[in-house]
């Protein structure tokens, strides 16, 4: 049973994700395309679990498999699909056995890498939804301190209207930009 914390945004968030993006592209070498920060930590403003999501697209899915040894010596627990066709996903803990960091790692254009931005980008550019988002996260987590399960139950339904919202406007944010 994993305590769930969520805490004010803080500047440091960023900079655990530059440190750990370099060690985590290292470490998956030439395969490596771009890595990204999303998640709660990656939207400023509101309160977060401070674990810090790092989402890595790669050119082959399969050839991340071959540096499972390399992430494990950075600390991840290798996690396989772990319910999401085509994702690689690992996770770490501190000494102290509380989770640090989650890696999301998806195939170039994945539609997974796709959903994943325009949900970060659509709550960074809407902070009334983003602070919604926050008020839930923290009530849960009143509601459900110490079952992790209960408290993302309990996001599921606004998760999946933001990520409706979100698809809608990444459309029209690309629609904008390729009419000027």
């Amino acid at each position: 049973m994993r305590k769930v914390e969520v805490i004010p945004h803080t500047l440091k968030w960023r900079e655990m994700f530059e440190i750990e993006s370099k060690r985590v592209t290292d470490a998956l070498g030439k395969n490596v395309v771009a890595v990204h920060h999303i998640g709660s930590t990656a939207i400023p403003r509101i309160y977060a679990k401070p674990i810090i999501d790092l989402l890595v697209e790669v050119k082959d899915i399969v050839r991340v498999d071959e540096h499972s040894s390399l992430m494990e010596s950075l600390g991840y627990e290798v996690m396989g699909e772990y319910g999401i066709l085509g994702r690689r996903y690992f996770r770490k803990n501190s000494q102290e056995g509380v989770r640090t960091h989650h890696v999301h790692t998806f195939e170039v254009a994945s539609e997974q890498v796709e959903r994943h931005l325009a949900f970060r980008d659509y709550m960074i550019s809407h902070p009334e939804d983003a602070q919604k988002y926050s008020e839930l996260k923290r009530k849960l987590a009143r509601e459900y301190p110490m079952n992790i399960d209960g408290y993302m139950d309990g996001k599921d339904s606004f998760i999946q209207e933001i990520d409706m919202k979100a698809a809608q406007w990444r459309i029209l944010q690309k629609t904008e930009k390729s009419a000027t």
